[in-house]
């Protein structure tokens, strides 16, 4: 794919990881002034990172939701600093927690100025109200991802778990957009 067809920035990866021990976590409310926890209306405790700047949803089983992060790189940083605060508290982990993306948010540009109503008609799995959303939203079976694509050539990609994932999917977005055009300009 040639660089100047499209280009993208991760927004957000949403990880999931396993401490392998449960975490009390009023104890950890108390002592720390970055979380919000209210048992009452969500299980998890909400822990604020200032850096990379995330927020990671921390469960009693041990079980951690980081979002906010732009790399795999910052999802391990922040895990990091997780198990930091949770060794203030006496609760030492001992493995190395394995790291699952669940999905990649991406924003990017496609150089194309797009006919979303003539997209709407001729690309499969597309939804498309102008009524109610400016943007189209189209799925893409394999890879996995979806697109909201926008008339002036912007684009919101996710559902993707990996960066290889994400360029295939740019790049076959790329592929049956263009597609599309040429019958439009026939």
């Amino acid at each position: 794919m040639a660089k100047s067809d499209s280009n993208y920035k991760i927004q957000n990866i949403v990880a999931t990881a396993s401490l392998g021990k449960p975490v009390p976590l009023t104890k950890l409310a108390k002592t720390n002034p970055n979380t919000e926890y209210n048992p009452k209306t969500f299980p998890g405790l909400v822990l604020r990172i200032k850096e990379p700047k995330s927020a990671v949803l921390v469960f009693s089983s041990g079980n951690l939701v980081c979002t906010g992060t732009k790399s795999i790189a910052q999802v391990k940083e922040v895990i990091q600093e997780v198990i930091k605060q949770l060794r203030k508290i006496s609760v030492n982990i001992t493995i190395v927690p394995k790291i699952t993306v669940q999905n990649i948010v991406a924003s990017g540009t496609i150089d194309l100025k797009l006919n979303l109503n003539f997209l709407a008609l001729e690309m499969q799995n597309t939804e498309y109200e102008p009524e109610q959303f400016p943007g189209l939203v189209y799925k893409l079976i394999e890879p996995n991802a979806t697109f909201l694509l926008f008339s002036n050539g912007k684009l919101v990609c996710t559902g993707t778990k990996n960066k290889d994932q994400l360029e295939q999917s740019m790049a076959m977005l790329l592929k049956n957009v263009k597609t599309a055009l040429k019958n439009y300009q026939k």
